[in-house]
């Protein structure tokens, strides 16, 4: 069976923005008439005709009294109002005042099978309609104002081109190619018009139609045998308001689906212990300053080396952000190899400082970071702080205090060529040690401007170690005290890790 070929009208120069809209006084032009069409049925003859209302170019009637369009004008601007054919003066008044619904009707022939009657919206004011005889042209009446397009199904679509393997080039195909073809239009449609709520019009002989276009995309379906106007103009607001609703939705669920893929990428970018063999408990909290986030500019890790020492480290990236918590996983990563490869000490920090010069994204970027070597025993430890909080250092039967930093060496950044001294420290049979990032000293006291600081933090962790706090418990307490303190959560990245030995 040949392919049937849409009729073409033609398309006046106003439509296409190539000529200035007919004059208030000089009425439609001749060419503005699609040819063929008697002049019984032309819009300027038949005013009866319940067409005649919808938004085409052909429909221009003047109001000689404002040189508008009587029937499409809202007062918000001077200029003919053509569906497509607006004057430059008419689109800037109407983008900043709400316009009425417009909805592109798609049909074979519109003028000689009235089937979209009067239309009103919620509020009483028409609703333009715009028609096209084929796709063609309903891409080119399709713009950014048109909320909802009404398809009519028996619309015939544009055949894909055959081949032999095709079955031949005759146009003649099975039933399989006919069932395909029915809603052929509506998926070409739903191509065009992602954005657009669709309406199907079909015969109401044929709902299971109906029914299946939905299935493929389009908000609803009617009867062109059973239209009215009060019933389309409700359809065309449900349509409208389903599709903000769906998109609405999908763009929500998008959204939570990327939130969740950014939280399994974080959280495997967080450390897990490497403490298999060793005596020594282990415990971590971790809070990214930045809303919505699980991973921020602080970092840290903890790995046992064949020989059994226990090398523990925290470090903070200047500024907040993604590309910082980026960096952070860098130079945990490059620590914990760097580590397990033999390194220790200065000439680890020096690497690591290597690492971070070649990866920042500005030379003004740093990291402070302070890493501990805990000798296979558990009674000593190796200490280096580049411009680190000093970590915390509890003892049965003694106060909570912080441990030596008086060969405190500079930021990883800063200096080229700079060193950081490895202090001894005696730890002794049970110890709890705490390191921890300067997002739990920083947080305020109260509303004024005071800070927690170091000595705050270290009364605090004293009195929550009297109340017989230990690991998971006294990490937890801290960090929701000092939660308090500040009056909500902090503006700064936290971590904390607690080492803790016992007898």
């Amino acid at each position: 069976m040949p392919v049937p070929v849409p009729r073409q009208r033609a398309i006046p120069a106003v439509e296409c923005g190539q000529a200035p809209a007919a004059s208030p006084d000089s009425g439609p032009s001749k060419e503005q008439a699609p040819p063929g069409t008697h002049p019984a049925e032309h819009p300027t003859t038949r005013r009866e005709n319940p067409t005649e209302k919808r938004e085409k170019p052909t429909d221009i009637s003047p109001d000689t009294s404002t040189g508008t369009d009587s029937r499409t004008s809202t007062g918000t601007g001077a200029g003919t109002d053509t569906g497509t054919g607006r004057t430059h003066t008419d689109r800037t008044t109407q983008s900043a005042a709400p316009t009425n619904l417009t909805v592109l009707l798609i049909e074979d022939d519109p003028a000689g099978s009235p089937i979209v009657p009067d239309l009103l919206d919620q509020a009483g004011k028409p609703i333009r309609v715009r028609t096209a005889r084929n796709l063609t042209e309903a891409g080119r009446l399709l713009t950014d104002d048109v909320h909802c397009i009404l398809l009519d199904l028996a619309l015939s679509a544009p055949a894909p081109a055959r081949t032999s393997a095709d079955g031949g080039g005759n146009g003649n195909g099975g039933g399989d190619d006919e069932d395909h073809d029915e809603l052929a239009v509506l998926r070409h449609v739903l191509e065009l018009a992602p954005r657009h709520a669709v309406l199907a019009l079909t015969s109401s002989s044929d709902a299971e139609r109906g029914a299946e276009a939905v299935a493929v995309g389009a908000q609803d379906y009617l009867f062109r045998d059973e239209l009215d106007g009060r019933l389309l103009s409700r359809a065309i607001r449900y349509a409208v308001e389903r599709k903000r609703s769906d998109s609405a939705e999908r763009r929500l669920a998008e959204g939570r689906l990327r939130a969740q893929e950014n939280r399994r990428l974080e959280r495997g970018l967080l450390p897990t212990p490497l403490l298999a063999g060793s005596p020594l408990r282990f415990a971590a909290r971790y809070r990214p300053g930045r809303s919505r986030a699980l991973l921020g500019g602080d970092f840290y890790d903890v790995v046992r080396t064949p020989d059994g020492t226990v090398h523990a480290m925290i470090g903070d990236v200047c500024g907040h952000g993604p590309d910082e918590a980026a960096l952070g996983v860098e130079l945990r990563i490059a620590w914990r190899a760097l580590t397990l490869a033999g390194l220790c000490g200065d000439e680890l920090l020096g690497t690591l400082q290597q690492v971070l010069e070649h990866e920042r994204s500005d030379d003004e970027i740093f990291a402070t970071l302070c890493a501990v070597d805990i000798s296979p025993d558990g009674r000593r430890a190796g200490l280096c702080l580049a411009g680190h909080p000093s970590p915390l250092l509890s003892r049965p039967g003694e106060p909570a205090r912080l441990l030596p930093y008086d060969n405190n060496g500079p930021a990883l950044g800063l200096l080229p060529g700079a060193r950081w001294p490895r202090m001894q420290v005696e730890l002794g049979a049970e110890w709890s040690l705490m390191l921890y990032t300067d997002g739990l000293i920083e947080g305020h006291v109260g509303e004024g401007r005071e800070r927690l600081g170091q000595d705050g933090m270290v009364e605090m962790v004293r009195r929550q170690l009297a109340e017989g706090l230990a690991g998971e418990e006294l990490l937890r307490a801290a960090v929701n005290e000092v939660r308090e303190l500040n009056g909500g959560e902090l503006a700064d990245d936290l971590a904390v890790v607690l080492l803790d030995r016992t007898a």
